[in-house]
């Protein structure tokens, strides 16, 4: 069964920094590549950085040199470091897939950007 779980979001002040976590089902994560993806309120689920198996990286325009995203293998785990947040970072995120068509989404991590 394929699972993902998604911590590590919080409350941060502008400028702040998290570090998201993602565990995902053996079955998919060896084979696909991974992204994380974030819905805020009213707005459609949009993809926010991806990563190949072999390790190739992919941004949205709004988080480029902010965020980096990364995997582990041996613990099929994928992460996304997030620095210099901004308000407009508050979103549900989530981890799933990429460039193939989505498996079942988690529950995702709230991510709140405020002063």
């Amino acid at each position: 069964q394929v699972q993902l779980v998604e911590s590590g979001g919080g409350l941060v002040q502008p400028g702040g920094s998290l570090r998201l976590s993602c565990e995902a089902s053996r079955s998919i994560f060896s084979i696909y590549a991974m992204g994380w993806y974030r819905q805020a309120p009213g707005k459609q689920r949009e993809l926010v950085a991806g990563i190949t198996t072999s390790g190739r990286t992919n941004y949205a325009d709004s988080v480029k040199g902010r965020f980096t995203i990364s995997r582990d293998n041996t613990k099929n785990m994928v992460n996304l470091q997030m620095n210099s947040l901004k308000p407009e970072d508050t979103a549900v995120y989530f981890c799933n897939t990429w460039l193939n068509l989505p498996t079942s989404w988690g529950q995702g991590t709230q991510v709140t950007v405020s002063s």
